[in-house]
């Protein structure tokens, strides 16, 4: 890029379901690169489809883009707002004789390919009512609500230096004329895209590879009205964890269910810009990094599969680093979504933080955090294999000692060590009953840490309960 030159990007999806991994990856690249260029980033939401898109939808791709900090500069725009444009597009297009009105019947189309078939060729439309200098046309056949179409180029080909594949070339006479607009009136999606594209003046289309086949009519388009294409980067298809491309069809999560799941955004963000894209072999970055380091040149030309694994790793180091009163925030409505209420003593900041180290989730850090705000049931096959008459007397040993004790994690932890020097016990003998008895589990951080964070009363009560 030049200095004077501005970019422009756009995130164009479509509200017919909810936006998963593999659709967000399409907004990230294109916001990246605007922002690593200091340009614009566009929202346009692509809602032609009227039987199919909801404002549910719409709403989950404006939550989903906040939630992982993809901050737009212009929109959202929405096509069915922009009618009005599309329609004086065409009509200029009529004008100009760079489109015409086609009378052809759906029954004579599925004729037509048919027989194209029976003969080896590829379907498609003859041009049987393209006017050319000395063409005589049928005529215009009664109850037929013309559609639309634009006249292809009949030579040469149209080709573009994409940004990932490389240079992709199309001879024109692979292409019939496209319909622009139906019987209706309504514009069709490949021509809606290029009129949008035009008029926002988009630099760089950086889109999913399932658009490349639409790409040449949408240059020719385009070249039709007089303009200069962008440049193109078509991204590799992501594919689930069993290799298949991901979709909600095939288990894909919505993203914004993993926010529910206990995801950080910032874990998401940069598991999606290694999917797809790499600097060196850097594997963890910060947002601030990513659109300092991104570029078109290193994004890769094959399928990217999704690691449920690798994400919970990145997610797990984000949460050791996160702030503990920003995690404590998210785990205290979790906590109160079971019933839990009383989350003022001990801190719940502290609990995270003691926590924070071994979760993978906030929802993990949440089910760890709960020991300290419910009274403890522990499994009566647990209690008979911990609290044992022999471990008894140094349980009442201990619960004394804590009395007297300052109440923090070293004295805690001296007071264990003595107790067990004076009765002949290994850590685990007296640790775990301890374990059991106070927070109902066996499975904690180190006891003086957690016993620590526990009101003193509550231990020595509880400790007592075993006599």
């Amino acid at each position: 890029m030049t200095a004077a030159s501005t970019v422009r990007t756009r995130f164009a999806p479509s509200p017919t379901g909810f936006i998963h991994l593999g659709n967000i990856r399409s907004a990230l690249y294109p916001w990246a690169f605007a922002r690593h260029h200091k340009g614009t980033f566009i929202l346009r939401i692509e809602d032609t489809d009227v039987e199919r898109s909801t404002q549910e939808a719409v709403d989950v791709i404006l939550a989903g883009m906040d939630w992982l900090g993809l901050d737009i500069d212009e929109g959202p725009f929405y096509q069915m707002q922009r009618m009005p444009r599309y329609r004086e597009v065409i009509q200029q297009m009529l004008d100009a004789g760079q489109a015409y009105y086609c009378y052809t019947s759906p029954e004579e189309l599925d004729t037509l390919r048919e027989a194209q078939r029976a003969r080896g060729e590829k379907p498609r439309y003859d041009g049987r009512w393209r006017p050319e200098p000395g063409k005589t046309l049928p005529e215009k056949p009664d109850g037929v609500l013309p559609v639309v179409r634009f006249r292809n180029p009949l030579d040469g080909s149209v080709a573009w230096d994409d940004a990932v594949k490389g240079r992709v070339e199309v001879s024109n006479d692979e292409l019939d004329d496209l319909i622009i607009a139906r019987g209706d009136g309504t514009p069709t999606y490949n021509f809606c895209v290029v009129v949008d594209d035009l008029d926002m003046a988009i630099t760089h289309v950086i889109r999913g590879d399932d658009h490349v086949n639409n790409t040449p009519r949408q240059i020719n388009i385009l070249r039709a009205l007089g303009a200069t294409p962008p440049v193109y980067a078509h991204l590799p298809t992501v594919l689930n964890e069993a290799g298949e491309k991901m979709s909600k069809r095939n288990g894909a999560m919505s993203v914004m269910d993993y926010r529910d799941a206990g995801y950080l955004p910032e874990a998401i963000v940069n598991y999606l810009a290694r999917l797809g894209w790499s600097h060196g072999d850097a594997e963890i970055f910060s947002r601030e990094q990513f659109v300092e380091w991104f570029d078109l040149a290193h994004l890769g030309s094959s399928a990217a599969q999704y690691d449920g694994e690798k994400l919970k790793w990145l997610n797990n180091h984000y949460i050791k680093q996160a702030d503990d009163a920003r995690l404590a925030a998210l785990v205290e409505p979790l906590l109160r979504a079971e019933g839990l209420t009383a989350l003022e003593r001990p801190a719940l900041a502290s609990v995270v933080g003691l926590f924070k180290d071994r979760a993978a989730t906030v929802r993990e850090l949440a089910e760890s955090a709960a020991m300290f705000y419910r009274v403890p049931a522990p499994a009566a096959d647990a209690l008979a294999q911990h609290v044992t008459d022999a471990v008894k007397p140094a349980l009442a040993a201990f619960a004394d000692a804590l009395a007297d004790v300052a109440w923090e994690k070293a004295a805690i932890g001296q007071a264990m060590k003595a107790v067990l020097a004076a009765h002949g016990l290994k850590m685990p003998q007296l640790a775990m009953p301890v374990r059991l008895l106070v927070a109902g589990t066996t499975h904690t951080p180190s006891i003086d840490a957690v016993l620590a964070l526990f009101e003193r009363d509550t231990v020595v009560a509880r400790l007592r309960s075993a006599a």
